[in-house]
């Protein structure tokens, strides 16, 4: 065994990974770095995402989460470090073009449009419809309407498909912007705290449907809800002041001391 990796396993945490060596990681995120004004909100933060994972990212506020995901997604370019989606490097890219790459990524805030339907907000989601061209001649086909209505099924919405978004509940609302992610199929799909005001049914069908869409795709989530972390994750990966306190399995997390001083102990 590597010396190197040594520590690691008699800690009972996962070995370090190199992507030279594994290149079938979806998301590879190796000594990731970003500073503003010379604080490192961010710092020499390592972690890789396989396919078809559900990965967790937790730590208490200010820990640098949704700063790892902006980054992922272009929103705040890197000081420092490489971030690799299916080998291809990301912290050169623009953000549209990390979408069409394939990664999607959900705000806390749902953003979509309150005045027209499921259906409509679907609808103009779908990836033929998202260019110049694709918009001018888009015709809603078989093709659109079928994909829609799949979409809808998987996100609980296919008996809401004609209600204006406006007068669905916060968790339909949170459903319907995934549902705009899903059928633009991403094989990253991420998530910022998705299930926050959600009520305890809500949050039984998301786990459910976060269960279910990972066919195919990974799911990067941040999350406070630590009962729909345990429902879900695959493997937690924990921040602490911009860097990585722990990672391994919801288990071994939520047993680490380190883990339970600065955040699940309070």
């Amino acid at each position: 065994m590597n010396a190197s990796l040594l520590p690691n396993v008699l800690m009972g945490a996962e070995p370090a990974k190199d992507p030279a060596a594994a290149p079938d990681f979806l998301l590879a995120v190796d000594a990731l770095t970003v500073s503003f004004d010379g604080f490192k909100a961010v710092n020499d933060v390592s972690f890789y995402v396989d396919p078809n994972e559900i990965r967790v990212i937790i730590g208490p506020n200010g820990a640098g989460k949704t700063t790892v995901l902006d980054l992922i997604c272009g929103r705040t370019r890197a000081s420092a470090g490489s971030i690799k989606y299916k080998g291809q490097e990301l912290t050169k890219l623009t953000e549209s073009a990390i979408v069409q790459a394939g990664v999607g990524r959900k705000f806390q805030t749902p953003s979509i449009y309150d005045d027209l339907t499921v259906f409509e907000n679907l609808e103009i989601s779908f990836p033929r419809g998202r260019s110049v061209w694709g918009a001018l001649t888009f015709k809603r086909d078989a093709e659109v309407r079928d994909r829609i209505h799949e979409i809808a099924e998987t996100i609980f919405l296919k008996d809401q498909l004609k209600a204006r978004a406006e007068f669905l509940s916060h968790g339909q609302k949170q459903w319907l912007e995934i549902g705009m992610l899903l059928i633009q199929d991403p094989e990253l799909l991420m998530l910022d705290e998705p299930v926050a005001g959600m009520s305890v049914g809500e949050r039984i069908k998301t786990a459910e449907l976060l269960n279910q869409i990972i066919v195919g795709r990974s799911v990067l989530v941040i999350e406070h809800d630590m009962k729909f972390v345990e429902d879900i994750a695959h493997r937690v990966t924990v921040l602490h002041q911009g860097k990585v306190l722990s990672e391994g399995s919801m288990e071994r997390v939520k047993n680490d001391p380190k883990v339970i001083e600065v955040y699940l102990g309070h």
